[in-house]
Order: C-alpha cells, then structure tokens, then sequence
C-alpha cells in the first residue's frame, strides 16, 4: 500500500476497534483495529485482532494462509499452535510465534487444556513482498527478545521489547523482508517517554493496558480499544501515563503496492483469492496437512457477489 505525496506527513487519526463475533467452536469475540477503511495498512502491517480479555475455550481448527506472516503476542494464558511444516509449540506471554505463509500453509491454534483459560493475545498479519510471497512456508519461535531502554522525558525511563523490526537501533532476531517494527513498550506510572521513529516510516500506537497520552502535536488519550495512527515525518513521538501502561508500536516502510485480502489470504489480484479459495476448498496439496489433525478444517466462506478490490487509503 503505497503512500500518495498528499498523504505523507505526520497525521494524528484516532481509530476505535469494531466488534467481531467468531462465534462456533471458539465461541469469542475479537477486537479489530486494523484494517480500517480509512487505514488499511501501517507499512507492511495489514491486521490487528485483540482477542480478550476472556475466559475462553479457543479452537481454531486448521485453516490457509497465502502471502503474509501471522504475529501471535499472547499477553495471558497459553496458545497451542500447530502447522502444516510440523511445528507443535505452546505460546507463552513474552514468547512469538512468527508464521510465514509464503505460497501456502495450513495451521490450527487451541487454548492449552479442555476448560475455559483466561486468555488474552495479539493476532498480527505482514503482508509479504513480491521477492517472498511465492515463497516456502516457514515457522519460528522466539522466546528472547531484545528489550530496549526508552527515555524519559519526565519520571522515569521505560522500556520496549522488539518484536519484529528495529526500534532504537536494536533489531528482533525474528526474520523480517520490509523495514517494519511491532514493539511492546511499557511506560512506568506518572512518566513521559520519547520515543524514537524514522522520519520515512509510518506508525501508529495501539492501547493495550492502562492510561495512555500520545503527545503528537496535541494530546490524545489512547485506549485499550483505540489505534492512534501518526503517519510520516516524525523523528519521535512523546507518549505518558498516570498510572503504569502498555501500548503496542507498529510502523515501518509503506508498503511497495496494493494488496487484496480476503478472509485468510493476501494477494494482489482477484483471481489469485479465488485460486487460493479453490484450492483449500478441494485440500490441495498447496497448503499440506496439520501436524496431529484429522480431516477437521474451517470451511472457506462464499467470496462476494463482486470482484475484489484492491484496499487503498481514504484522504
């Protein structure tokens, strides 16, 4: 998704997140902040979900992917995750799971026993490039992530650990093909940080826990079901708390083209969904079996009446 001249610069767009029912099986509700219809990308960023806090038993059965990374953040209880390249790990707090769908892969997610857990998470997507999307599929866990000091302003110094990306001059270990970072940045009570951004980049802050004030060029409260959008031309920006919070910092590159996403797939194209659809449909050997599934699967929903379109930017 690429950025028009008049709409580079620095923006201060507050976006709430929408309510979205998965209902069946894993009988939840998340919370989406992006896309959005006036935002459908940060960089190579192309979704957010929060799903929690809850009490929840989750099963999502297997299901594809096409042309993007999934970002799981857990911020409480434990995630299952298995896929079609073999991988069969449980997700802890402060630990990533960083799935690359490349051309195709299959994959499940559960909570970890057979009653409700308290669970709360992050679900982030990364649209890949042209030079990866047709790619293999890959998996990677990380539970050490390099954690960053974030200067104070006022009070005292927090702290961000880097998921994906680089912020501070400090890279993630986990594999990244667009300059991007997601990081989580903890902000002790009644301090004012600073935090620092390439000027070429866009961003945007999402509420995780707690008081938040984004300080960019006016003061805007950021809630825990908020994403405060700041666009380009910033070389920092000032964020502080009354009491201790957490937000979440995406950012990166704006992204080389415009993307088509559809249910579980990003692509470029219509017919490259409906390939894709058709695929899954018929258990095409393009995204493989889960590793410890039977023939359980999430079925794919009826595209729409109309084309696809690629999402673009609104003003």
């Amino acid at each position: 998704m690429t950025l028009t001249d008049d709409a580079r610069g620095p923006r201060a767009l507050l976006l709430e997140a929408r309510e979205v029912p998965l209902g069946g099986v894993r009988a939840m509700s998340v919370r989406r902040s992006l896309p959005q219809r006036e935002l459908p990308m940060i960089g190579a960023w192309c979704f957010l979900d929060r799903f929690g806090p809850q009490d929840v038993r989750m099963r999502v059965e297997p299901h594809p992917h096409i042309g993007l990374q999934t970002v799981t953040w857990p911020l409480v209880g434990e995630i299952r995750h298995r896929d079609a390249v073999g991988s069969d790990v449980v997700l802890r707090p402060g630990q990533l799971n960083l799935m690359t769908s490349g051309e195709g892969i299959a994959h499940s997610e559960y909570s970890v026993g057979e009653d409700p857990i308290p669970l709360d998470a992050l679900q982030l997507w990364v649209a890949l490039p042209e030079t990866r999307r047709h790619g293999a599929p890959d998996f990677e866990r990380h539970e050490q992530l390099p954690v960053v000091p974030i200067p104070a302003v006022s009070g005292s110094e927090g702290e961000a650990s880097i998921v994906l990306g680089e912020l501070a001059g400090v890279r993630s270990p986990a594999t990244v093909y667009t300059p991007l970072v997601g990081a989580e940045v903890r902000i002790p009570a009644g301090s004012r940080l600073r935090l620092p951004l390439h000027p070429g980049w866009e961003y945007a802050v999402a509420g995780v826990f707690g008081d938040v004030v984004v300080r960019a060029g006016e003061a805007t409260p950021v809630t825990g079901t908020s994403l405060l959008y700041l666009g380009t031309g910033r070389d920092a920006v000032e964020i502080e708390s009354a009491s201790e919070a957490t937000v979440f910092l995406l950012g990166g590159e704006p992204f080389e083209a415009d993307i088509v996403m559809w249910w579980n797939f990003v692509g470029r194209t219509h017919d490259e969904i409906v390939a894709a659809r058709e695929e899954w449909e018929r258990s095409a050997p393009r995204f493989g079996p889960v590793v410890g599934h039977g023939p359980e699967r999430v079925p794919a929903p009826p595209l729409p009446a109309v084309r696809l379109t690629p999402r673009r930017r609104r003003g």
